[in-house]
């Protein structure tokens, strides 16, 4: 975590207890230097440590370095204030991100070069958007943004450079708080005000209203909560506030060593007693944070009985002093082994192992490039001089980087030129079918090009076609057909990303039989619009496709009968759809019900790229992914508006289910067909089309 937690005096944690501990007599509150605290950040860090590696939880430690930092940060801040000394915004600023980034950038160059030599290529884009995220400090913003699953139980999918989420957050706030105390400083000297009193008005503010967000965005959409910057606001809050008031509590020593033990104690049990992982960052987060304050408070009580003993020997201060190297290597460690290692978590050996290597990068790193390049004069000197260096700090990190996504770039947008001979694909399953794909014939899409594999249409909806209402639906909303208007039909394919991925076997066919085709798709969203399907976006776009179809009375809807079950043969009909077909059959418009394919847990794509196509690891056993009869069985005959098709015999062989067919990746990732896979599919769909519905 962030050495801006370290200290806001020129004494070195390196230094010996006795030359740290202050004077007989001085309160809490006076000290520049407070030992506790680094032993306080080495037990956050060894929490997040432990809790990452060994018990795949989230521990609340990152909350308490968020906590600490504006603790600090504001203390650094009053004092300069009370001595009279210029803000100079510029000079911290570049103090401040000089300390930051040389190690990350370390960390993320390490990151690049080895997500590169061990990583499957479908891995690449990701990591290469979140490098660039994470040098520049928006990494929350990139995760909330995909949609990650920080709290996924197998790590070895995870990015490696996903923790750097609370480093950007934390970043954010060292560049926005120096702005409130040089604007507190303005308006006090403006208005007569009291400097402090102004700051603890000002932070009691940002704490209720962005304590009242998180509450809020963490009860609707916690996922997403977790990354926001906004809802993460009150935890730095807290800390300023408690910087400014700590003066005021001087409790007997006593209660202080109580008190002290107390915080420690509930700040260790927070992630096993609370669901940190589906809670925070909403009121339940106030466990680790005043936890941490309780410590905070309890400071030096010169008691030999006091956690501050404790938190103030010499191998927690080594410890806190190399936290923030610790926090950088201890997680790309723990992917890119479980990566490697081809598991999803770490058992004892593996964990100490990760444990003890990030022990010992922390150490080298922060002996020999942080120390170092902290007490580098030359950066001190000059005002030009520290953006220089911490220019150079980013390049170190930014040439190789954006050397590599330049070639990735230049391989993902190579077209596929893939060819009946030797990228078969579904057609290698046709009666008659003779092998003649070359010897030297690549087996498409690419590694590059695989988890990009989508298929979509390129016109967007409009004349007749045009979405009368619904943003999201216009968004939405795509639309191929013959420019002369004599289209032979109207159909259009609706629901979720698996009805989008059969699109690419139904769009060759729309092109030779003259349809107008249509697609109105949101992922994650099965077409269900007169049964919710409890989530409140879906449902709202399902009611507009819904009118949407009323207006444009289409003569064929096509999306998905059924949803498979990773790695089961139970099959499920899809959510809502026997009403849907119902409410269809009233306007007149007939339904095509396609077949879920097989779905895994494992990603089939990666699998093959790391273990081989012919690898029997990453084949799925047909009868224990496929149920023998469709879960739509006994809907046949009974409603007149509705057919079914079956592609698994395309997909899959008599016995498994492969991730390549016919020189061609089946999968893209563990459930949806690639687009080139799914394309080869068009002959089967024609062929099975015309024996449903005639020429």
């Amino acid at each position: 975590m962030s050495q801006q937690t370290l200290s806001t005096s020129p004494q070195r944690p390196s230094q010996p207890a006795s030359a740290a501990r202050p004077v007989a007599g001085q309160k809490n509150s006076d000290r520049s230097f407070r030992p506790e605290i680094q032993g306080l950040r080495a037990l956050a860090v060894l929490m997040v440590v432990s809790y990452h590696v060994w018990f795949g939880r989230v521990s609340g430690g990152v909350d308490v370095f968020l906590f600490i930092s504006a603790f600090l940060m504001t203390l650094q801040f009053v004092r300069r204030h009370d001595r009279g000394a210029p803000a100079a915004l510029g000079r911290h600023y570049l103090h401040v991100f000089w300390r930051l980034l040389p190690m990350a950038a370390l960390v993320i160059l390490t990151v690049i070069l080895a997500g590169w030599a061990f990583l499957p290529a479908t891995r690449w884009g990701g990591l290469i958007t979140q490098a660039w995220s994470s040098l520049f400090y928006v990494e929350n913003w990139t995760l909330k943004a995909l949609a990650v699953d920080y709290y996924a139980g197998n790590h070895a999918l995870a990015s490696p450079l996903q923790h750097f989420w609370s480093l950007s957050i934390q970043g954010q706030v060292f560049i926005l708080w120096p702005l409130i105390f040089l604007a507190a400083s303005w308006i006090a000297r403006r208005r007569g005000l009291g400097y402090k009193k102004l700051l603890t008005w000002v932070f009691g503010a940002v704490f209720v209203l962005s304590l009242a967000f998180s509450a809020w965005y963490t009860a609707t959409s916690q996922g997403e909560a977790y990354f926001d910057t906004f809802a993460r606001l009150w935890e730095f809050a807290l800390g300023s506030l408690l910087a400014l008031g700590l003066k005021f509590l001087n409790l007997p020593r006593a209660l202080r060593v109580v008190l002290g033990w107390a915080g420690i104690v509930a700040m260790l049990s927070c992630g096993f007693l609370v669901d940190v992982q589906g809670a925070f960052p909403g009121v339940i987060a106030l466990w680790p944070t005043l936890s941490a304050a309780a410590v905070i408070i309890a400071g030096d009580t010169g008691s030999r009985f006091g956690v501050d003993r404790v938190l103030s020997s010499r191998p927690l201060r080594s410890l806190g002093g190399m936290s923030y190297a610790l926090y950088l290597w201890h997680w790309p460690i723990l992917v890119l082994a479980l990566t490697h290692f081809d598991r999803e978590n770490a058992d004892g050996r593996l964990g100490v192992a990760v444990v003890l290597l990030a022990l010992v990068l922390a150490y080298l790193s922060s002996r020999f490039v942080e120390k170092p390049l902290r007490s580098w004069t030359w950066a001190a000197a000059r005002v030009r001089h520290a953006a220089l260096a911490c220019v150079a700090a980013v390049v170190v990190a930014a040439a190789p980087l954006g050397g590599w996504q330049l070639i990735y770039n230049a391989k993902l947008s190579a077209p596929i030129t893939a060819s009946e001979r030797d990228n078969p694909g579904a057609l290698a399953l046709e009666s008659g079918y003779i092998d003649q794909v070359g010897e030297d014939a690549p087996v498409l899409p690419s590694p590059e090009q695989i988890a990009q594999d989508w298929v979509s249409l390129a016109g967007k909806c409009d004349g007749p076609f045009a979405p009368d209402a619904g943003q999201d639906l216009n968004e939405r909303c795509a639309f191929q057909g013959p420019a002369d208007g004599t289209a032979t039909k109207t159909v259009m394919v609706l629901g979720h990303s698996h009805a989008e991925q059969i699109m690419a076997a139904i769009k060759p066919v729309a092109e030779e039989r003259n349809w107008n085709l249509v697609s109105a798709l949101r992922g994650g969203c099965a077409f269900s619009p007169v049964e919710p399907t409890g989530n409140d976006e879906c449902d709202s776009f399902n009611q507009d496709v819904r009118g949407y179809v009323d207006k444009v009375k289409p003569d064929l809807v096509i999306t998905m009968a059924t949803e498979s079950v990773p790695d089961s043969p139970d099959e499920e009909l899809g959510r809502g759809f026997e009403s849907m077909v119902e409410d269809l059959g009233e306007m007149g418009v007939n339904v095509l019900g396609i077949r879920d394919n097989p779905r895994s847990a494992t990603n089939m794509a990666e699998c093959a790229l790391q273990r081989g196509d012919d690898s029997p690891d990453c084949a799925l056993v047909r009868s224990q992914v496929l149920a023998k009869t469709p879960a739509y069985a006994g809907l046949d005959g009974a409603h007149h508006n509705v057919r079914f098709m079956d592609l698994s015999d395309r997909i899959c062989l008599r016995e498994s289910c492969p991730p390549v067919l016919g020189n061609v990746r089946v999968y893209l990732d563990a459930n949806h067909l690639s687009g080139t896979y799914a394309t080869t599919l068009s002959t089967a769909f024609a062929r099975d089309f015309t024996r449903l519905y005639g020429g």
